[in-house]
């Protein structure tokens, strides 16, 4: 049988200020190209189908457009909720939507109940872990600690359990929306650490012959059997070095057989560009860039005029702007208190603005903090004399 493992489209998300949406629906073409093209014979979509839990009526109409290309191809899709998902509103409709092949799966409840495909080699269990609150789903695993490891471990003893009574040979495919230890994060995922922590051991999937995980947007192999497919775009800078894929998994007789990444389109590269604004705009191996999302960081001692202006002059689709002027070290062993002995309250404002701007404040800014610090002044003279 072979498998197309995908997660976290987040329909409906912007990047920065670029609406994703067109980026996005190419990406539900490649999808439905590669299952057509590539003899697939299940998708399954570890999470985060949407961005939020109510998303915009555009992003809906996508997932609808992506759900009838799927059933009209006759290739069965399995697919959970994510923590960025609403689960109810996910699963709206599910058992009307499972007779067209498309099984969603959102109730932590279910886990333990498989949808089951065959091919030659007999049957194939998935298992559709939803996002897992632990706070949440605690009395529903009965676990005494509410913590990740816990409710997806007592998960995943349902899968087992009911993997027992099933036929010789039959071979099973997890989805799980979780963060696993092992897992490299970036920016754009959304924290859900309880109590300080938020991974748990892969060893949670033992005993299953696949586990499609989801929330991670970097493709990457936990395991050879435990793997994340990552976003099929970028969601934030933290990820330029991603390559966006998804996984095609061939399952034999016996088990996990490979694993192939399938690039995804890619709407426009990404790239992290960094120091003084007059390099930045003459450097010309920079030139590579000029079509490509930037995220610039300048390190100019003192701020520039208009540098965001003038570096969309040169790279017209630069998107975020980072300040990070270069600084002669400080004294690590002198003390606040004596940097401030003996200064005045403008002396320690002026050296507030030096050190957030790279520039000392000019005759007309030192005037407005003058005057400022005149009027506290005066004012608590008032509220002394009133008192």
């Amino acid at each position: 049988m072979r498998l197309l493992h995908t997660s976290d489209w987040h329909l409906g998300r912007a990047f920065h200020r670029v609406n994703m949406l067109d980026a996005q629906a190419e990406f539900i073409d490649r999808l439905v190209a590669t299952v057509r093209e590539r003899g697939v014979d299940a998708v399954v979509v570890s999470g985060d189908v949407y961005d939020r839990a109510v998303p915009p009526l555009a992003a809906v109409e996508l997932f609808d457009d992506a759900l009838h290309r799927l059933a009209a191809l006759g290739v069965p899709t399995v697919m959970i909720s994510g923590n960025h998902d609403s689960a109810r509103r996910l699963g709206v409709g599910a058992g009307l939507i499972g007779r067209a092949g498309i099984h969603l799966r959102t109730e932590p409840a279910a886990c333990g109940t498989p949808v089951v495909l065959a091919d030659a080699h007999g049957d194939v269990a998935f298992y559709g872990l939803p996002y897992l609150e632990p706070a949440l789903v605690k009395d529903e695993f009965g676990v005494e600690k509410a913590s990740h490891e816990a409710v997806l471990a007592a998960a995943m003893d349902r899968v087992r359990a009911d993997l027992a009574t099933r036929a010789p040979g039959t071979r099973s495919v997890v989805l799980a929306h979780a963060f696993v230890a092992g897992g490299e994060p970036s920016d754009s995922e959304r924290d859900i650490t309880v109590g300080g922590v938020a991974a748990v051991s892969a060893v949670v999937f033992d005993g299953v012959d696949y586990a499609a995980l989801g929330h991670l947007h970097g493709s990457q192999t936990v395991t050879e059997r435990v793997r994340y497919s990552g976003s099929p775009l970028p969601y934030s800078f933290s990820e330029a070095a991603h390559r966006k894929s998804m996984w095609l998994v061939d399952l034999g007789a016996e088990g996990f057989l490979a694993a192939e990444r399938v690039d995804c389109p890619v709407p426009r590269p990404l790239a992290r560009i960094r120091g003084r604004l007059e390099d930045l705009l003459a450097d010309p191996e920079l030139e590579r860039h000029e079509q490509a999302w930037v995220e610039a960081t300048l390190t100019d001692p003192a701020r520039p005029a208009e540098p965001m202006a003038r570096l969309t002059d040169r790279f017209p689709h630069t998107l975020s702007l980072v300040f990070d002027p270069e600084r002669a070290p400080e004294d690590a062993g002198v003390s606040y208190a004596r940097r401030l002995a003996g200064r005045s309250d403008q002396q320690i404002a002026e050296d507030f603005v030096a050190h957030v701007r790279g520039a000392r404040p000019d005759a007309h800014e030192r005037a407005v903090l003058q005057a400022a610090f005149d009027a506290v002044r005066a004012d608590q003279s008032v509220r002394e004399v009133a008192r």
